[in-house]
């Protein structure tokens, strides 16, 4: 029997996670008919004249049907094993999106599937607007995502036991031994040509910055999950996140950080770069490549 205390730390499901599917190209889809029900549509006749409505706004937003709204046919079982078809129509989460906003909005669950496609519609449309970002930009803010993120594993360390600023300085190497293949900051330092005062997430690239984010997210995580203490642990858990993410470069076929070329500027030179740009409006903008190509020449 499951205790009351076991059932509240099972972690929630949102119903319409639960019903979302992948197909062999790993790209996420959700049934019409699994969504009817989810939203209470007894009548799947009825749930059609939605789906239509939500066709027609697809079309009016300027996106194609087509990549939204798929036809399909299914055998399924009708017992003594016989099986009819049936047909039905797979969606993407744009389409459920525009669904769940021409539902019966009476319906508590319609309310929450609004707020839930809404949320992950405009979650993936930053991804979206962050990979057209170009890297320079792309540079700018994932600097200072890492800035968050090491707040937040320092914090984290803290707990476990690492508290003076030699002991962070020592759980940050072994976190770069393990994502840099045994190289710790002062190599990485050296290796990228630095001077003494310079930092080095102020002369990484984006994909390197996401490498180190990605590494600092999966300690935190398992020093707060697993409850670690006490220094040496501590390390160990950060070598071993680190060289998890290394291991997945690898495996993919990518660039390890430590071969990854040095931008030429600096973190702050892109920031005081941005700031002009910000400050001189957005036709600056039309002219940055030339106004960069006309510096280099002189």
């Amino acid at each position: 029997m499951t205790s009351d205390n076991e059932e509240n730390d099972a972690p929630h499901l949102s119903p319409f996670e639960a019903i979302r599917q992948m197909n062999e190209d790993g790209i996420e889809f959700w049934s019409a008919r699994d969504l009817a029900k989810i939203l209470q549509y007894d009548n799947y006749r009825n749930f059609l004249k939605v789906v239509a409505k939500a066709r027609i706004a697809c079309e009016q937003s300027g996106q194609a049907i087509t990549d939204h709204f798929v036809g399909a046919d299914e055998m399924v079982s009708i017992g003594s094993g016989a099986k009819r078809k049936i047909t039905d129509v797979y969606l993407s989460r744009y389409a459920c999106y525009l669904i769940v906003q021409n539902a019966n909005p009476e319906k508590l669950i319609v309310a929450l599937g609004q707020t839930y496609f809404a949320a992950q519609t405009r979650r993936q449309e930053l991804a979206d607007e962050l990979a057209a970002l170009p890297d320079d930009q792309l540079r700018l803010v994932r600097r200072s995502q890492m800035s968050i993120y090491n707040s937040q594993l320092a914090e984290t360390a803290q707990n476990a036991g690492v508290i003076l600023p030699i002991d962070f300085a020592i759980f940050q190497d072994h976190g770069y031994i393990g994502l840099y293949g045994g190289l710790k900051a002062k190599d990485i330092h050296a290796r990228k040509g630095l001077e003494e005062s310079q930092e080095i997430l102020d002369y990484m690239g984006s994909d390197e910055l996401a490498a180190n984010i990605f590494r600092a997210s999966l300690t935190k995580q398992k020093l707060e999950r697993e409850q670690i203490k006490g220094k040496v642990k501590a390390n160990r858990t950060h070598t071993e996140m680190g060289r998890a993410v290394r291991e997945t470069i690898i495996k993919t076929g990518a660039t390890v950080p430590e071969d990854l070329p040095t931008p030429a500027k600096s973190i702050q030179q892109l920031e005081q770069k941005e700031r002009k740009r910000l400050k001189q409006g957005p036709q600056l903008a039309m002219f940055d490549e030339l106004e960069d190509s006309a510096n280099t020449e002189e």
